[in-house]
């Protein structure tokens, strides 16, 4: 029996499950059997928005004295490396904007993050919708960039159990 599948995507784990997309899009037919099986799609701080705004975002990882270097080395490296780099993400971001997928969405994230800018999700939430994509959301004001769970756990937990029993997929039991 071939079970359904639920995509759960933190920050960076977006760009990767969008890689595997782009990979399946150049043989849809082929890997049919999996996209037929994705049910639900989960994505918390899916990161997206300008390489610029990604360099400011990785910056202040660090001291801030070492905030202007970072960021500039982290553009530097786009620039030179932007066929291995900043190709491969607007790729990776075009799979998400020409979604050919009904799969039904939840996206969590907040508008201080650098990393994912929210004003692109909302814009991707709309560009959904617009599809006749079903789409939840979860934001908040204030909050952490992939941390939203330690964070809110009362909210992201209601909120996720919302959006799973909308799916109605039928329960699995714990391995564990």
């Amino acid at each position: 029996m071939e079970l359904p599948k639920l995509v759960h995507a933190f920050s960076i784990g977006g760009y990767t499950f969008s890689q595997m997309m782009v990979h399946i899009s150049k043989n849809a037919l082929q890997y049919k059997s999996v996209t037929d099986r994705i049910k639900g799609q989960i994505y918390d701080s899916l990161v997206m928005g300008s390489v610029e705004k990604m360099a400011e975002g990785e910056s202040k990882i660090f001291s801030h004295r070492l905030q202007g270097l970072v960021r500039w080395s982290t553009l530097f490296y786009f620039g030179a490396l932007g066929g291995y780099t900043v190709d491969y993400y607007n790729a990776a971001l075009n799979i998400y904007w020409n979604n050919p997928h009904q799969i039904p969405a939840l996206f969590f994230y907040c508008e201080n993050d650098l990393v994912c800018d929210h004003k692109e999700a909302d814009r991707l939430i709309k560009c959904w919708q617009q599809k006749g994509i079903t789409v939840m959301e979860k934001t908040w004001k204030d909050s952490r960039h992939a941390g939203h769970l330690r964070q809110h756990p009362q909210e992201y937990l209601t909120t996720l159990h919302r959006f799973l029993q909308s799916l109605s997929m039928a329960r699995l039991k714990a391995k564990m």
